[in-house]
């Protein structure tokens, strides 16, 4: 069965290009122009994928993912963004975007990333979903790992993740006191096939604290400049 993705873009041409090359593709597309029309197609049909433009008539590409994750849609998103507008893609990673592509773009690239993140997201359902029997945690001071369940608990209460910070904050855990460099962190969590830069990884990490900062006495992640990462916690326990 084909894979349907949902395109919000309101720029003829290029919504013609992105329908056209996905569709030859073997994708199944829906093309909408409108941001608010966007978000109502996304909620109320289900979609494996949706590219997702910033510049938008009535609600603007970072109001429609906002919207989105605010009401538990987790579908993952592209986000289309001007060429050096860092700013874009730094806000549209932290509203939940999964990728971006940067205008103008070669359709090798848009069909490049389309996969990635089609295939990454295949990955994280099936992981999500596997229940075991004898159940693994990772404590580190008062924060519980459950890695089979993607759930985290910090002082009694649960921890809301998205997919990839749960994993790097997995990775970061499972090696305390050690520098995880950014390309360790890409390789690992995104796959050596994603194309994104170490923006990404530096996007996560900074949500990650915001999320932990409850506990920072106990769980702590350093930045270890021009390096990468460093978790350090009072006390690991597997």
């Amino acid at each position: 069965m084909a894979q349907k993705i949902l395109v919000i873009e309101d720029e003829p041409t290029l919504a013609r290009l992105l329908s056209y090359n996905l569709s030859q593709e073997g994708y199944h597309t829906k093309v909408v122009d409108h941001g608010g029309d966007g978000l109502q197609e996304a909620i109320q049909q289900s979609y494996d994928l949706i590219i997702l433009d910033i510049m938008l008539p009535g609600l603007n590409g970072f109001e429609v993912l906002a919207k989105l994750r605010q009401k538990g849609n987790s579908t993952p998103v592209i986000i289309l963004t001007a060429r050096n507008a860092e700013d874009e893609v730094v806000q549209g990673l932290k509203h939940g975007a999964d990728d971006y592509i940067t205008k103008p773009f070669g359709v090798a690239e848009l069909l490049a990333r389309v996969s990635a993140v089609l295939r990454r997201t295949m990955s994280e359902d099936v992981t999500v979903d596997k229940q075991g029997t004898n159940e693994k945690v990772i404590q580190a001071g008062e924060l519980y790992i459950y890695p089979e369940k993607y759930e985290v608990v910090l002082n009694g209460e649960s921890i809301p993740l998205r997919p990839k910070e749960f994993e790097v904050l997995l990775y970061l855990v499972q090696r305390p006191g050690v520098v995880v460099t950014r390309d360790d962190l890409m390789n690992i969590v995104w796959g050596f096939d994603y194309i994104g830069g170490q923006r990404t990884v530096d996007v996560h990490v900074s949500s990650l604290r915001k999320k932990l900062e409850m506990n920072q006495q106990s769980v702590q992640i350093d930045s270890i400049r021009g390096v990468g990462y460093k978790l350090v916690a009072s006390i690991i326990k597997k």
